[in-house]
């Protein structure tokens, strides 16, 4: 699985975080979420803890998911 990459965040005076992923926006943080947020940003990977807290978090299994044959699209007979 590859790293999380393109996360940005801007604090704001007002104490709003506002996430971005790739220039677009991604979520907006208020008080106590943000100041939390902010706290795990300084102890750890901040691109990862970005994708955590967007949800744009990736579990490697979304090929698989995808050519699942539930996932095809069409209609299948159940007898």
């Amino acid at each position: 699985m590859p790293r999380p990459q393109g996360f940005a965040y801007e604090q704001r005076r007002d104490g709003t975080v506002v996430l971005t992923h790739q220039g677009r926006a991604a979520g907006v943080l208020r008080g106590g979420r943000a100041e939390k947020f902010l706290a795990e940003v300084e102890a750890g990977d901040a691109q990862l803890v970005m994708a955590r807290w967007t949800g744009s978090y990736r579990f490697g299994n979304e090929r698989q998911a995808r050519n699942h044959p539930r996932n095809q699209g069409g209609r299948t007979r159940r007898g």
